[in-house]
């Protein structure tokens, strides 16, 4: 029985090894998503949970496509997507999401949806009035 008991614990060790990994990386995604609306860098994620910010940075990339800069930018202009259907200016919503600038806000808003916020908002006016008559 020993000999199946340490094949068993090799196979494990192979198979699961970066569960530590995977952990760590859905702990991430987790801090981005509660907390997108504040400054958050490379430095303070990796600080988080001990981790090289460099090695973070090629685990988020491989388990998620995308770096963590690139999905929090992701996140902020989903929800942001949100908050104008809900009637808030796009100053407002700039600020709320956790943009620092007006002009970055809509470049990034317009190179993600292909619509400027106040497009994007009128567009959605416009859907809801329809929707109404």
């Amino acid at each position: 029985m020993k000999f199946y008991e340490k094949e068993i614990k090799r196979i494990r060790k192979v198979c699961f090894s970066n569960d530590k990994q995977i952990k760590n990386v859905i702990a991430i995604r987790n801090f981005i998503d509660t907390n997108f609306d504040t400054a958050l860098n490379l430095d303070l994620l990796s600080h988080i949970r001990s981790v090289s910010k460099y090695h973070l940075l090629r685990l988020f990339k491989k388990y998620y496509g995308l770096t963590p800069r690139k999905y929090l930018i992701d996140k902020r202009i989903e929800k942001s997507k949100e908050h104008l259907k809900n009637g808030m200016t796009v100053t407002e919503t700039c600020f709320a999401v956790g943009f620092n600038s007006l002009g970055s806000f809509s470049t990034l808003f317009k190179n993600k949806t292909g619509k400027s916020p106040v497009e994007f908002k009128k567009s959605n006016f416009q859907e809801t009035a329809i929707n109404l008559i």
